[in-house]
């Protein structure tokens, strides 16, 4: 399973990627993908919208199934691939490299909290999601 070393995890399968500046660039992981299959929408949050962690914020939808994405901390949405809503398919392609949004954490600490790489796979791969 492609679960990269320097990013964070959520139980609800979201990858986080703290920047230099302090925000966080979120979206879903290969293995959540893997699960839905081929992608035929996005629907990201709206920028500036205030979100609590673990809130349903964004909806992927696939041949099979749809599913909502969750924000891995609190904070603002500060930016959203608008690319991903005519071309869902790219989670598909790279799920790491198609980001979903991007968001100012109001508790920066907080991702710390989040799932390392071994810890997030560990949970995959035993099926506990």
């Amino acid at each position: 399973m492609n679960t990269p070393a320097d990013l964070k995890y959520t139980r609800s399968h979201e990858w986080a990627r703290q920047e230099r500046d302090g925000t966080v660039t979120v979206g879903i992981t290969h293995h959540a993908q893997d699960l839905l299959g081929d992608l035929v929408f996005v629907e990201n949050p709206v920028m500036g919208r205030m979100l609590a962690a673990g809130e349903a914020c964004s909806v992927v939808e696939s041949v099979k199934s749809a599913a909502d994405v969750h924000a891995p901390l609190s904070g603002e949405v500060i930016a959203v691939n608008h690319a991903l809503e005519s071309t869902p398919e790219k989670i598909n392609q790279d799920a790491y490299e198609a980001w979903m949004f991007k968001i100012k954490p109001s508790r920066p600490a907080d991702f710390n909290t989040l799932l390392s790489a071994d810890e997030y796979q560990k949970l995959a791969e035993n099926g506990k999601t």
